[in-house]
């Protein structure tokens, strides 16, 4: 007997109560079929962390579109006259999106915590692997992101995305907090509600495609999970499944995802013609809200 919209999610629900899994809100979107969601609090605005990483991407893929830039670009082409430690002018925009830069700059790291012109940190610092030789997670790098979209465009990102990805997916002025300069942070602290975040999941199930219109070529999101790196470093086999341009693999086939810290999930099953999206604050494990969305919900998909 087939499971009814509304008991799609109770193995989630008990999951989380069981596990103290921290869940905010979990969102199903499947195709053909009205959502359905859970709140486990008030649907607040929330910082969805590094899965702003996946909307700076998708602004990277229209701005190449636009003829604005090309993935193979160098970096420093953008920044003409910036000082740079060796090895950055072998850096391109892929090896940003991929976090290959060689580069392990963040703002929170030793002695970067006062720095006021991220850009020129990031440039600065002495790489640790050459371009493309490894993968290297990196706030500096989506930030730089974001610095490139201003640069070919005149705009700062949140301002780029507006007409062209958030008011198409009625998500009305989003807050994205700023770096000392005023540039989109683009690694982090855009904030929206559970539903806003699952549209962005639902436009790469749909390969960039949005009521009839192609807000983002399907090439283009077709290589954001297929042209892939191998991640190392980690324990968590969520972890280890690659990385793509500014998203994730997962343990199931052919499933990806936009990740954030704590449980921001939006996770693309192609598969299954769905996308489960989370927003939640589990400090001590995040990725068991994927193993409870593999175990609980995947089956019934």
């Amino acid at each position: 007997m087939p499971t009814s919209d509304a008991a799609l999610l109770t193995g989630i629900r008990l999951r989380n109560a069981e596990r103290n899994l921290g869940l905010y809100g979990v969102h199903l979107h499947r195709e053909g079929h009205e959502p359905v969601e859970h709140r486990f609090r008030n649907d607040d605005l929330v910082n969805v962390y590094s899965g702003s990483k996946a909307f700076t991407a998708v602004a990277v893929g229209m701005a190449q579109a636009e003829g604005l830039l090309d993935l193979d670009d160098p970096v420093l082409g953008f920044f003409p006259g910036q000082e740079h430690a060796d090895g950055v002018e072998a850096m391109t925009v892929r090896h940003l999106l991929q976090m290959t830069s060689g580069n392990t700059f963040t703002w929170w790291g030793p002695g970067q915590e006062e720095q006021t012109d991220l850009l020129a940190g990031f440039l600065r610092s002495e790489l640790v692997a050459e371009p493309g030789a490894r993968f290297e997670y990196s706030n500096g790098c989506t930030y730089v992101l974001s610095r490139v979209v201003h640069a070919v465009s005149g705009q700062d990102l949140r301002d780029y995305l507006l007409p062209r990805l958030f008011d198409p997916l009625a998500i009305h002025n989003p807050q994205w907090m700023r770096c000392p300069l005023g540039f989109s942070r683009g690694a982090t602290d855009l904030f929206l509600r559970t539903s806003e975040y699952a549209r962005l999941g639902r436009l790469l199930l749909q390969e960039g495609r949005w009521e009839g219109e192609q807000l983002v070529p399907a090439s283009y999101v077709h290589a954001m999970h297929t042209d892939v790196v191998e991640t190392q470093g980690f324990t968590d086999t969520e972890s280890q499944a690659g990385y793509g341009y500014q998203v994730w693999g997962c343990t199931p086939e052919g499933a990806w995802r936009a990740d954030g810290m704590y449980g921001q999930f939006s996770v693309v099953l192609p598969q299954q013609r769905a996308v489960v999206t989370t927003t939640a604050h589990n400090e001590a494990a995040s990725n068991d809200i994927l193993r409870a969305v593999w175990d609980e919900l995947l089956p019934l998909l």
